[in-house]
C-alpha cells in the first residue's frame, strides 16, 4: 500500500515538474518570438532604405523651426518637389496632415498651389513659389501668417519615393478607377476605367492637370492615389511589407521627424480599426476668385476669413451644438 502511495506520489509529482518547465519555456519562446520580429522589422526596413540608396538619393536637412505644442496631435507639412530648374525648385503638392494620438485620426489638407498668400519679407505671391525662396521654414511661417495654423514637423518627398513605394507595395501595381483618357505632358498614355498602375503611371495621374479643371481636379487626384495607395499598403497581404515599405519611402523623404516618431505613428494607426483618411481642400467651393496680377500672372484670390474657419473645424474639431 505505502509503496503503490509512494509511485502515486511520485508521478503526480513528475507530471508537475513537467507542467512547470513548459510553464517556464512559454516566456523564452515569446522572447524569441518578439526578438525575431524585431530583426525582421529591422533588416526589412534597412532594406527599403538600400533602395533608397541605390537610386542615389541623398538627405538633406532644412531649416525649420517648428514647435511641438505637445497637444496630443502631430501636424506635419508635406510637400511634393518639382525637379529643380536654374536652381530654383518650387512645390507641386502642398499638403498639411495631421495625426492626433488619441483619437487615431489621420487627416490630410490639400493646399491650392496658385494660392495667392502674404509672404513673409517678400511681395505677395502664389504658395508654391515659398519653398522656392526660403525653404520649408519660409513655408511654415507663410502658412501660420496667412492660415493660423501652426505645423509641429515637415517631410519633404522625392517624386522617385512615390515610384518605389508602389512597386513595392505591388509590383503589378495600385488598383485605381482613372477618370477619363489622358496623355498631355504626363509622358504616358492613360485610358479611362479600373486598372492597375505601376509607379510611373500613377504618379503621372496623380500630377495631370490639362483639363478644364485644372488644379482642382489634379487635387482630388491626388487624394484619390493618395487613399488607394493607403488602402494596397495596409491590406492583409502587404502587412508583412510594411516595415520594408516604410524604409524605402524614408529613405527617399526628407523630414524633420525621427525615425522613433515615425514607428510611433505608424504603430498608431496600424492598431486603429478604422483607417480612413479624412480629406479636405482649399479653397471650398465659393470662397475664392481668379485674379490677374502684373508679377504673379493668375492667382486664386482667397476668402482667408471663411476658408480658415473650415481648416480650423477640420482640424480641431467642430464645437458640438448646444
Amino acid at each position: 500500500m505505502d509503496n503503490e502511495y509512494s509511485r502515486s506520489e511520485r508521478a503526480a509529482h513528475t507530471v508537475k515538474k513537467k507542467r512547470l518547465r513548459k510553464r517556464g519555456l512559454i516566456p523564452l519562446i515569446i522572447l524569441l518570438l518578439l526578438a525575431g520580429g524585431a530583426l525582421y522589422i529591422y533588416f526589412s526596413y534597412q532594406s527599403g532604405l538600400d533602395i533608397a540608396k541605390g537610386n542615389g538619393v541623398e538627405q538633406k536637412a532644412h531649416e525649420f523651426n517648428g514647435v511641438d505644442d505637445n497637444d496630443g496631435k502631430k501636424n506635419i507639412l508635406l510637400l511634393g518637389a518639382d525637379r529643380e530648374v536654374d536652381g530654383s525648385q518650387r512645390t507641386d503638392v502642398i499638403m498639411i496632415a495631421q495625426y492626433d494620438y488619441m483619437q487615431k485620426d489621420m487627416k490630410l489638407v490639400s493646399l491650392m498651389r496658385d494660392i495667392y498668400v502674404d509672404i513673409p519679407g517678400y511681395q505677395s505671391y502664389k504658395i508654391n513659389s515659398v519653398y522656392s525662396l526660403g525653404g520649408v521654414e519660409l513655408l511654415r511661417q507663410t502658412i501660420s501668417q496667412n492660415f493660423g495654423i501652426e505645423v509641429e514637423e515637415y517631410a519633404v518627398v522625392d517624386y522617385a519615393a512615390f515610384e518605389s513605394v508602389v512597386d513595392v507595395i505591388n509590383k503589378d501595381g495600385i488598383p485605381i478607377d482613372v477618370e477619363k483618357d489622358m496623355s498631355a505632358k504626363i509622358d504616358t498614355e492613360l485610358e479611362k476605367g479600373p486598372q492597375r498602375l505601376g509607379g510611373s503611371d500613377l504618379l503621372a495621374y496623380a500630377r495631370f492637370r490639362h483639363d478644364a479643371e485644372g488644379d482642382f481636379g489634379r487635387v482630388r487626384r491626388q487624394q484619390q492615389v493618395i487613399d488607394a495607395v493607403k488602402s494596397e499598403a495596409v491590406s492583409i497581404g502587404n502587412i508583412f511589407k510594411l516595415p520594408k515599405i516604410a524604409g524605402t519611402g524614408m529613405g527617399h523623404v526628407n523630414t524633420s521627424m525621427s525615425d522613433g516618431e515615425m514607428y510611433r505613428m505608424m504603430a498608431s494607426f496600424l492598431v486603429r480599426g478604422d483607417k480612413n483618411i479624412d480629406t479636405l481642400t482649399l479653397p471650398m467651393e465659393d470662397t475664392y476668385q481668379f485674379m490677374d496680377t502684373p508679377h504673379a500672372g493668375n492667382v486664386i484670390d482667397l476668402d482667408f476669413e471663411a476658408n480658415n474657419q473650415e481648416l480650423h473645424d477640420f482640424l480641431e474639431g467642430k464645437p458640438e451644438e448646444q
